[in-house]
């Protein structure tokens, strides 16, 4: 396999912050990702927040080939890791990826590409998609957190729903941005949500770039996809606490989804003890009917496969279900009975 040699530079126009915890191996696919980059004025900075299984070795074994440096600090979640590795990064746009992540190699090329053409842009996000080698399970997983059917798939499209918000699974901001807002506020839950938002009411101007997609591995089994996404659910009501406005009717449908979803058993119990109910049962059955179908034919459609397809709609049913209950507990516990506060980690003072 042909790597691009590793160029020298005095600064470099893209710092790619990549915070790591207790990854190793998925580091190793990421870096070697990297080293196949069209365009090499990038350096990588990963940043390794209290792992027990640290990457080190393995990152320094990628030092012939790219511009990379390793650091290991105390854990404090991902938001706070990214603003260390800004802190110490050299270049004038500085890039965030997730650890879970495998980076096409003409995705600094499409990127410079697109800043040279809209100079004004100081911040830009990307989409994810599932990788030809991704397992079945992950390729049904990429489709449901992209999907229209989910309301995944609205911020990965050109027409956006109102102004861009960026997700730090692949993002950038200008070193300008990061100087003027003091980078991540809070470490976790949410955290990119809070930092997208801050920077957009800053005056700073936010652009999709489609084509700078990356291959976003996610969750690999749906025990992992679920706690993930129930874990997103409590996010968006962390998020809300600081802008209440976040928190739109669009966030509300999984947990409407979820509790129709509890409704379905008790109505197929009622079938079989009161026969007058089938025409009611029918009625009330076929959003569920109709979602899976609608589901499982675009999901054939995208990834020709009957089996990914199939797959996908577990996976659908999956993410909303989970969204929903993370975001309704989280709503019940904090708002309504006031038991604890909805932050997570710590909140940065940056006023």
């Amino acid at each position: 396999m042909h790597h691009h040699p590793a160029a020298t530079f005095d600064a470099v126009r893209f710092s790619a912050v990549i915070p790591l915890f207790n990854r190793p191996e998925e580091i190793r696919e990421l870096l070697e990702s990297l080293t196949l980059q069209t365009f090499t004025d990038f350096e990588v900075l990963v940043v390794e927040d209290g792992s027990t299984l640290d990457a080190r070795e393995i990152v320094e074994s990628f030092a012939g080939r790219l511009k990379v440096r390793y650091f290991f600090k105390p854990n404090s979640r991902q938001g706070f890791t990214r603003n260390y590795g800004f802190e110490r990064a050299e270049g004038e746009m500085l890039v965030v990826f997730d650890s879970d992540c495998i980076i096409p190699s003409d995705y600094f090329a499409q990127v410079a590409g697109f800043l040279d053409a809209h100079p004004d842009v100081d911040v830009y996000g990307g989409p994810d998609a599932a990788h030809p080698d991704f397992s079945d399970v992950q390729k049904a997983i990429s489709y449901s957190m992209t999907s229209f059917f989910t309301t995944g798939g609205i911020r990965g499209r050109e027409k956006n729903i109102g102004t861009y918000h960026p997700r730090s699974f692949n993002m950038g901001i200008s070193r300008r941005v990061w100087e003027a807002t003091g980078g991540y506020r809070i470490s976790v839950k949410g955290e990119d949500i809070e930092f997208s938002k801050r920077i957009i009411e800053m005056g700073f101007q936010t652009a999709l770039i489609s084509a700078a997609f990356v291959f976003h591995k996610r969750r690999t089994d749906f025990g992992q996809f679920y706690t993930q996404l129930r874990f997103f659910g409590t996010a968006r009501i962390n998020v809300a606490s600081f802008y209440p406005d976040q928190l739109k009717l669009i966030h509300v449908i999984p947990t409407l989804f979820w509790l129709y979803c509890l409704s379905l058993l008790p109505v197929l119990v009622a079938l079989a003890f009161v026969p007058l109910l089938p025409s009611l049962a029918a009625l009330w059955l076929a959003p569920a009917i109709l979602f899976t179908l609608a589901v499982y034919f675009d999901a054939l459609w995208q990834t020709r496969s009957p089996w990914v397809a199939l797959l996908s709609v577990r996976a659908a049913f999956t993410q909303l279900i989970a969204y929903g209950r993370g975001l309704a507990g989280e709503f019940l516990a904090v708002c309504v009975l006031k038991r604890r506060d909805s932050r997570m980690g710590e909140v940065r003072d940056l006023s």
